[in-house]
């Protein structure tokens, strides 16, 4: 997650002496893409003596390195290489930190939070999100979400609703990650209790079933659904 700063306050220092979030976005990008050069230039190092003695994992890691770095020179991301579901296989085990799905959060003024579209960044990180990166973006207020981690829960939606908010930022984000990351819930039911388990996006009843219990996915026969 990059929270960028999307708010004036000239009693708050910014490093680059003005507000400009897209600016923000893009020297982090390149931070995280030149530490993944230098990671992948480094494990090539250690693979190529690997690969010469016939080690296929290693060769394997070496044909995905010879195209994933011209990708990152690019200025490109690891996760937007086109990759077989082999080679995606292959890219997490060099643990690189632009294989990870990015979600952006504009930090906003409290004042601003309840109508975040009259701010003049929210729009261009939207749209910065969507088109480098195919990911959203979410509003919170860093001032806010400290103020309300001091307050008791009851008093959390009180304090929310004097401010034209429904839901806090952080609420919003967990539930931008969890989507991100390909998660999906789904709802159990009966006399006793109702819960909620987690699955993953596109699986099928069978496996939503097994993550209840093993035996019922080895078992299933049929599900009821509302």
């Amino acid at each position: 997650i990059q929270v960028v700063r999307c708010f004036e306050n000239s009693d708050i220092e910014h490093v680059m002496d003005s507000v400009d979030p897209i600016r923000d976005i893009e020297v982090i990008n390149t931070e995280l893409v030149l530490a993944d050069l230098d990671s992948v230039q480094k494990r090539r190092g250690k693979q190529q003596k690997a690969a010469k003695g016939g080690d296929k994992k290693a060769q394997a890691e070496l044909d995905l390195i010879d195209r994933l770095e011209p990708h990152l020179n690019d200025g490109k991301f690891a996760y937007s290489l086109d990759m077989t579901p082999e080679e995606m296989a292959v890219l997490k085990g060099l643990f690189l930190l632009t294989a990870k799905p990015t979600l952006f959060a504009c930090n906003l003024a409290e004042e601003e939070l309840g109508n975040p579209d009259a701010n003049p960044w929210v729009g261009k990180v939207r749209d910065y999100a969507a088109h480098h990166h195919g990911t959203s973006t979410v509003v919170v207020s860093a001032e806010i979400e400290s103020e309300l981690c001091t307050l008791p829960p009851d008093e959390r939606a009180e304090y929310l609703a004097g401010l034209g908010v429904e839901q806090g930022g952080a609420g919003t984000l967990v539930k931008e990650a969890y989507y991100l990351l390909g998660l999906r819930t789904y709802l159990t039911t009966g006399e006793k209790e109702t819960r909620a388990w987690t699955i993953r996006a596109g699986d099928k009843a069978p496996v939503a079933a097994g993550v209840i219990h093993t035996d019922f996915e080895k078992s299933f026969i049929s599900a009821e659904t509302v």
